[in-house]
């Protein structure tokens, strides 16, 4: 009885990892027919509700869809309970840039004060909003800013980033241009700019769509022109990460 007993408990487990297993299938089959944009899926696993899967696509779109992908939710899973928005909490965690692997050759560097403290900037030269936190930037002090340019507004901002990337002292280009509207001068002839192409390549990697974007040490990130009070709170942070 006991050697039944074992093999029924046996097939019982096989029968719910084959069937967990087929819903997986069913919707990678499913969606694909029914919605060809759906023709490369990155990932299904279940939901944090009962009945319910995500589907992850491009690396990062997170879409949710019921066991044989008869439905499709598309927008955040709200845990009402503890207040969490579980999608956005997956897409940061998908997202997460490791700040050890930035490739820092491709940035420049503003130091202020002893500089012992690092973040890493996103920006676009013809940002309006980037210019309004450089401005609230300069009341931060010992702290290193590896700045990536990241000319995404057009024409004009491959330029401008052109121009600094290919100034003599690209620190004082940019904080010329953005805190006092000092135009910098074109670029020289035989200047390497692919650094810029790497830096939109990256940024698109890891969706960063907007600009300024800050990230820390600690692997966190800030979209937008947060103030210099909110800075200090990421960097104290990522002190104690």
């Amino acid at each position: 009885m006991k050697l039944q007993s074992a093999f029924t408990t046996l097939a019982c487990v096989l029968a719910f990892s084959n069937g967990a297993l087929g819903q997986e299938d069913l919707i990678r089959k499913n969606l694909p027919a029914r919605l060809p944009q759906f023709k490369q899926i990155d990932e299904v696993r279940k939901s944090e509700i009962p009945g319910l899967y995500e589907v992850r696509v491009d690396g990062t779109e997170i879409f949710y869809t019921d066991a044989k992908a008869d439905f499709l939710i598309e927008g955040s899973l709200i845990d009402t309970r503890n207040k969490r928005n579980l999608t956005e909490e997956r897409v940061e965690k998908l997202t997460a840039v490791k700040f050890d692997s930035l490739p820092l050759k491709d940035a420049f560097t503003l130091v202020r004060g002893n500089g012992e403290r690092k973040m890493a900037v996103f920006e676009d030269p013809n940002c309006g909003y980037c210019k309004r936190f450089e401005r609230d930037m300069q009341k931060v002090d010992n702290v290193t800013i590896y700045m990536f340019l990241y000319p995404i507004l057009g024409a004009d901002s491959v330029e401008k980033s052109k121009a600094i990337w290919c100034a003599k002292d690209r620190g004082t280009a940019w904080l010329d241009w953005m805190l006092r509207d000092q135009a910098v001068s074109s670029t020289a002839g035989g200047c390497d700019a692919t650094a810029l192409s790497r830096n939109v390549e990256l940024g698109r990697k890891y969706k960063i769509n907007g600009t300024p974007t800050l990230l820390f040490t600690n692997g966190s990130r800030v979209p937008g022109a947060v103030d210099a009070k909110k800075v200090e709170q990421m960097l104290a942070q990522a002190g104690k990460g």
